[in-house]
């Protein structure tokens, strides 16, 4: 991929010129911890906590004393990476590996932070300080610029090291828990005391090749965590999080604190699903059939899909459904859609489900899976599809003492990016909830759910009939009878009718309130009459908030964009994937129809239907356990009393 217009080359000899410096590092330093605990020395070993496991050497020199002990704060990369599969002789090529991509990744930190150093002035002021003519007050400056190019510092190391050795990842996962050694005095300081912790988690756990290269993957992911979190914090960050660098050599774009990651997509094993084969669900399925194609506009030089900028395209969804009404059969026709799409236009796809799996029992590990899930999918290099399945037994609702440490971890990240403050909606992704039990589901995290597809499954005697046909499959010769096969799945048709059902409300609750205000009001023809219904629902619903109202005004975009990218648009790139983006936008700005009363009104209901949909069965599930207990009170009682008499 070439380098774009917003992008500016970090050249290669600005990297090579910090090589020298950052073989150093490698081959020895010392570093006294200040944050993290250093393993007590064992004096009678032949090496210290931080020395490597270099390959076993002896002198043929005699009489010349080999045995050593260095210090404990002594830190050998190398020689770590040298020991870790525990035998002689030369480096293997993935050892070798793992060691340029290091130098390398330090060498790309420090030209990225003396790029910004001189943007920032930090440069004149370590000039100045080096002089002892820093004025007194501009040593604040001085420290908070510090600060901040350590921060770029590590964060572009954890990023290119992550980047660099991608591509040697195996199934060999490595826990290493939090990094600890994260200083912020000066960049120089900073790499010292990660490449410290860096050695010291090598010793405990790259025990083989594999787990070398997981070990040093799990460093850097979990710095990068670390080291973005605390530059949410922090002062003077504005000139890297607004700029882009390009290493040509690499294919390496660094964007702030964002992680890059290669575009690679894991070879999908799903058994995929044609969308006759989906029966019934006709809103959710023609939904699904145009995000697949909306998807597909994305724009991997501006980073940006013109559905996004234009207002018609769905970042979240939750789908709900009772068991057994066809959900997993909707994401195999989506991913399968998707998956076609790319090979087609050979766009790198990624598919992932996040599971129970991904709950762990050590604090924090949950949320760090769920945040791996988001950033695996998020990533701009890639068009993803994401998929959370029975997400009330995934993530914890807040205040209820049955969910465990994990599952609130895991609610607290999905809610942060999926409408946090640093949310961005690139268009090249989406993400979709399922559940059997959405009122089960915590009301923010449900209501971060840009759109609703009700999965409801077959539902006339036509759908009954498609789907015995459909599983029967062709082994058998009973005659059809009288029946047009799959005539009923016609998606426009059905559609149509679906949303034409949703002119007045479905639920009884809803009902009421639109009986009231249409009494009272009038038809709901006018802004003011339909801000009259949305407030009459806030008042019936206390959980019917703006962002319900966000929610609802996409949809209605989305229906605004109800057109179906040409089918020959897929099948030949040429014709419009391959444009560029601001052909796209116009080409898709022509489809485009008008926002109609009727649209909103079919929206607001089809939204507020959902929310007191869930509300009924959350109240009733929370009666119906409420009996129970009392019950068991009850009975609990009379036993007590009858064995005291």
């Amino acid at each position: 991929m070439s380098q774009t217009a917003d992008q500016m080359e970090l050249r290669e000899e600005d990297i090579r010129k910090h090589y020298a410096s950052a073989l150093t590092m490698l081959q020895g330093l010392d570093h006294a911890p200040r944050i993290a605990k250093a393993a007590a020395p064992d004096p009678a070993a032949e090496r210290s906590s931080g020395i490597g496991m270099r390959r076993t050497f002896r002198t043929t020199t005699p009489g010349l004393v080999t045995r050593q002990v260095a210090r404990p704060e002594g830190v050998q990369i190398l020689a770590r990476i040298e020991g870790a599969d525990g035998s002689d002789g030369l480096m293997s090529p993935l050892q070798a590996h793992v060691a340029n991509g290091l130098r390398r990744a330090i060498a790309i930190a420090l030209a990225v932070g003396e790029t910004y150093a001189d943007r920032t002035g930090l440069a004149e002021f370590k000039r100045a300080n080096l002089a002892g003519s820093l004025a007194a007050d501009k040593r604040a400056d001085f420290s908070e610029l510090l600060t901040a190019e350590a921060l770029v510092t590590l964060y572009t190391f954890a990023n290119a090291t992550a980047f660099l050795l991608a591509a040697h990842a195996t199934e060999e996962t490595v826990d290493i828990g939090d990094v600890e050694e994260v200083l912020s005095d000066n960049a120089q300081l900073a790499l010292h005391g990660v490449l410290w912790e860096l050695d010291r988690d090598l010793s405990a756990f790259a025990t083989t090749e594999p787990r070398l290269v997981a070990t040093t993957l799990a460093f850097a992911e979990a710095l990068m965590s670390k080291v973005a979190a605390r530059a949410a914090h922090a002062a003077r960050l504005e000139p890297f999080n607004g700029a882009s660098w390009r290493v040509e050599a690499d294919q390496f774009t660094i964007q702030g604190f964002t992680p890059a990651r290669k575009a690679r997509g894991p070879a999908l094993t799903m058994t995929f699903k044609q969308p006759h084969e989906v029966v019934g669900n006709h809103i959710a399925k023609y939904q699904s059939l145009r995000l697949a194609k909306m998807l597909m506009a994305y724009d991997f030089t501006r980073k940006l899909n013109p559905f996004a900028e234009l207002g018609g395209f769905i970042f979240t969804f939750m789908g709900d459904g009772a068991p057994g009404t066809g959900k997993t059969t909707l994401i195999q026709m989506m991913a399968g859609l998707i998956h076609d799409y790319c090979q087609v236009a050979g766009y790198t796809f990624r598919y992932q489900n996040l599971s129970t799996d991904n709950i762990d029992s050590y604090q924090g590990k949950s949320g760090q899976n769920a945040k791996a899930f988001i950033n695996n999918i998020i990533d701009p290099g890639v068009i993803g599809f994401g998929t959370i399945d029975d997400i009330d037994t995934l993530a914890g609702k807040r205040g209820d003492r049955q969910s465990s440490a994990g599952q609130l971890e895991i609610t607290a990240v999905l809610m942060e990016s999926f409408a946090g403050a640093n949310t961005v909606v690139r268009g090249n992704c989406t993400f979709g909830m399922f559940s059997n039990y959405p009122e089960n589901v915590d009301d923010a995290l449900r209501q971060r759910a840009g759109a609703r597809f009700l999965v409801d499954g077959p539902q006339t005697r036509e759908d009954y009939i498609d789907i015995l046909s459909l599983l029967l499959g062709r082994n058998h010769s009973i005659p059809l009878g009288e029946h047009e096969l799959f005539a009923a799945q016609q998606i426009q048709k059905m559609v149509a009718a679906s949303f034409e059902s949703h002119n007045r409300p479905h639920e009884d609750g809803l009902i009421r309130v639109w009986e009231r205000v249409e009494k009272d009001h009038g038809k709901l023809d006018t802004i003011a009459r339909i801000g009259t219904y949305l407030k009459a629902i806030q008042e019936a619903d206390q959980r019917f908030t703006g962002r319900a109202i966000k929610n609802i005004t996409d949809a209605v975009k989305v229906r605004a964009m109800d057109f179906e990218l040409p089918d020959e648009w897929m099948e030949n790139p040429e014709l419009f994937l391959f444009k560029d983006y601001d052909t796209k936008k116009a080409m898709i700005s022509e489809l485009r129809r008008p926002i109609t009363v009727e649209m909103v009104i079919q929206e607001i209901n089809r939204y507020a239907d959902s929310e007191f949909r869930y509300a009924d069965n959350s109240d009733e599930a929370a009666i119906a356990n409420a009996v129970r207990d009392m019950g068991r009170m009850e009975e609990a009682k009379r036993r007590y009393l009858a064995s005291k008499t």
